[in-house]
């Protein structure tokens, strides 16, 4: 039975930082503007608005980031009550220390 309270996984950024040298789904649910200012090499854009709408490979775990782990969660949540296995970036990109790229 779903539980609202369905526990999420998370990661901190240094974690994170070790498993973007591999190939992961990292999707980031921050707006468009936000996401131009600086991202994540491998992040995928999906604003939270449009999470709801996602098409991932259920074969392999998600990891989401915002600024700083709310909307993150909140996705999270949404794509774990869909079947995806999830990981929470907790502090978002307020606490990355990685390679930041700007633009799409």
């Amino acid at each position: 039975m779903f539980s609202l309270f369905r526990k999420i996984d998370s990661v901190s950024t240094k974690e994170l930082l070790k498993e973007v040298q591999n190939n992961i789904q990292l999707i980031d649910v921050r707006t468009s503007n936000e996401y131009q200012v600086g991202h994540i090499k491998q992040a995928k854009n999906v604003p939270l608005q449009k999470i709801e709408s996602f098409k991932g490979n259920f074969g392999q775990e998600i990891y989401v980031i915002c600024q700083s782990g709310m909307r993150s969660k909140q996705a999270s949540k949404i794509l774990s009550k869909k079947g995806y296995q999830v990981k929470n970036v907790r502090g978002g990109m307020n606490q990355w220390s990685g390679e930041v790229r700007r633009g799409r």
